[in-house]
């Protein structure tokens, strides 16, 4: 199952992705971008487990639909995907570092200040 948490910044949007983008699930990603007036999202992919090619149409679709789409931190198996597949050319792929003790508050505040420097929130 996949679960989707949106924060938004202005005019782009950070989609938080908790589970497994695949097929019968990747329905859940293009709902939650889709439904943003974002025109550029931001796909946090470190707490995604898993990616099929279900889940690479929905990367694809999204861009397709003229959403910019950057992809950040995902992990080793789903970086695998994107490189097999060739989408670590087409996308833009960042990395922000987060420490894993932290709870969701600050951790989402560490990955929005390594794309929003000067309006993200200090860690409480």
């Amino acid at each position: 199952m996949l679960h989707v948490t949106i924060e938004e910044f202005g005019e782009t949007a950070i989609l938080h992705c908790v589970g497994r983008i695949v097929r019968g699930d990747e329905a859940a990603l293009l709902c939650a971008a889709l439904g943003q007036d974002a025109h550029s999202i931001i796909l946090d992919l470190s707490r995604v487990e898993a990616m099929d090619a279900a889940g690479v149409g929905a990367l694809i679709s999204l861009q397709a639909a003229g959403i910019y789409l950057q992809l950040m931190n995902p992990g080793h198996a789903v970086r695998e995907i994107l490189r097999i597949t060739k989408l670590d050319s087409i996308f833009e792929i960042r990395s922000a570092a987060v420490a894993g003790t932290q709870n969701d508050a600050e951790r989402q505040n560490e990955l929005a200040a390594a794309f929003f420097p000067a309006i993200a929130a200090p860690a409480a």
